[in-house]
């Protein structure tokens, strides 16, 4: 398979460079309805608490990215999972995000062959997954080790408002800043009780997100990625599950998804998005317009 980014083909892109393992997941992948953005000031004063009512609780994990935008930067870990056709896939990411730069990094282990075996994922003993570099800025996405015929030195980069899933699931790391975005469309929030998470005692909320929503309160960064999703997504919202600390930092969060996969019916997407260590920092560094790879990316054959 051969493709170029080419407006809405650059879904396809990303796609394709992932090693074809969520391949389809853009073509079909919908979600539907605001936030006031003058809440976003109220961020600071919104603390996670036992005994919070619904509207403080909804509040809460609709400000989560206003709280990370003040806690600066932080450690990562994402899980992305698919379940297809009784194969298993999970694709594992980990680096850093400075959230009050909208920078981040991470290394993302995608399967490598003979990973995906009915009902259970990872891969067989001694069998080498490549490691893939992932650098998110606003509106952008950088892949580096990416694509079959990419020059080693070279970096892809798709401009995430061209995603039909706005980066949040097809590249195989949710951009954790999306993730947390995501949540300004939150509604019907419950709060499920407390736990230890990383470290740290948490409480968890559980509801839905509507992505047309949470688009229209995004940060100017994040806009054009959540609206592009809320047109190219299955669906009128997406199942969250959000852990925020005392400080009211979200700790983890977890959407899910169900798109269609051609050739296999429905696909079931669970994207987990860590944080940890706040206050580390992160330094990126974007590659420069020469280190740019402009020719076509090349996908192996599923």
């Amino acid at each position: 398979m051969v493709v170029q980014e080419r407006g809405r083909g650059g879904a396809v892109v990303a796609t394709a460079v992932a090693g074809g393992i969520a391949a389809g997941l853009l073509t079909t992948a919908g979600c539907s309805a605001g936030v006031a953005a003058g809440d976003h000031g109220k961020a600071a004063a919104v603390r996670a608490a036992d005994g919070l009512g619904p509207g403080e609780a909804l509040a809460a994990v609709r400000h989560a990215a206003d709280v990370l935008a003040e806690a600066g930067g932080a450690r990562v870990r994402t899980y992305l999972e698919t379940v297809s056709g009784g194969t298993r896939l999970t694709i594992l990411g980990t680096g850093g995000y400075g959230f009050g730069q909208s920078l981040g990094r991470l290394r993302v282990r995608v399967p490598a062959p003979g990973d995906a075996v009915p009902g259970a994922a990872g891969a067989p003993a001694g069998t080498p997954r490549p490691a893939i570099t992932e650098l998110f800025a606003p509106g952008a996405l950088y892949m580096k080790n990416r694509g079959a015929g990419v020059p080693d030195a070279k970096w892809v980069r798709v401009a995430t408002g061209s995603l039909g899933d706005g980066n949040l699931v097809a590249n195989g790391a949710t951009d954790p800043l999306a993730a947390a975005e995501l949540l300004r469309g939150a509604r019907r929030v419950e709060y499920a009780g407390s736990e230890r998470s990383g470290g740290a005692t948490v409480r968890h909320f559980t509801g839905d997100c509507d992505l047309a929503r949470a688009a229209r309160a995004a940060s100017a960064g994040q806009r054009a990625a959540l609206a592009a999703a809320a047109k190219g997504f299955f669906g009128r919202t997406v199942a969250c599950d959000a852990y925020l600390d005392e400080q009211g930092r979200l700790r983890k969060v977890r959407h899910r998804f169900t798109l269609r996969d051609a050739g296999r019916g429905a696909m079931d997407v669970a994207s987990t998005v860590e944080l940890y260590a706040f206050g580390a920092k992160v330094t990126v560094r974007l590659p420069p317009a020469t280190d740019i790879y402009t020719g076509k990316v090349v996908s192996p054959v599923r």
